[in-house]
């Protein structure tokens, strides 16, 4: 199966909130650093939150204070609590880990997505006002 699932995504108003979560069936290596990236059509995937295997979390400004990502390691998974939604979070939401131990403490930024080995499908977020 795919080495990434994601669940949680739908739509939901302004203000509102959705928590995504992402089962990983990775057992080759131990996931490091898991993050949530999110593209819209025509731009860039842009790393949204990133976690690494200390807990350490790092995320772009525009969701700082709104979005929240935790990960359950014994259980495989990886959270995003989204609150207090806006419309510019409408996006296809994708998880991603990789093997490498990146540190996003003391504001380290999140890793590019090309430093990602593992990838899910998405799973979409839509905010209407």
């Amino acid at each position: 199966g795919a080495p990434l699932v994601e669940s949680g995504g739908g739509a939901v108003h302004s203000g509102g909130s959705v928590q995504l979560t992402c089962v990983h069936s990775i057992d080759e290596y131990p996931v490091r650093c898991m993050s949530w990236f999110r593209q819209v059509p025509g731009k860039e995937r842009e790393g949204v939150a990133a976690i690494d295997s200390d807990g350490g979390a790092g995320y772009h400004d525009s969701v700082k204070g709104r979005f929240t990502i935790t990960r359950d390691d014994a259980k495989d998974t990886l959270f995003l609590q989204m609150d207090d939604l806006k419309r510019e979070d409408t996006a296809m939401y994708y998880c991603a880990a990789t093997v490498t131990d990146y540190s996003l403490r003391f504001g380290m930024p999140i890793p590019p997505a090309n430093q990602f080995e593992y990838w899910g499908q998405g799973t979409q977020v839509t905010v209407s006002s």
